[in-house]
């Protein structure tokens, strides 16, 4: 059987898993601190500027 772990903590995930929308792809998480933890740092993410490429 395939053992699936916390996009956020790396932690195993169990029945209770939480499926978590982040940037058009659906992850899981263990609880509800780590999909608290991902969605903040998406929108930090979402709102930094873009890096130039010179």
């Amino acid at each position: 059987m395939k053992k699936t772990t916390c996009a956020a903590c790396d932690c195993e995930l169990g029945p209770d898993a939480i499926s978590v929308k982040l940037g058009g792809k659906t992850v899981e998480v263990c609880c509800e601190e780590c999909a608290q933890a991902l969605g903040e740092a998406e929108a930090a993410t979402a709102s930094a500027p873009a890096a130039s490429k010179d």
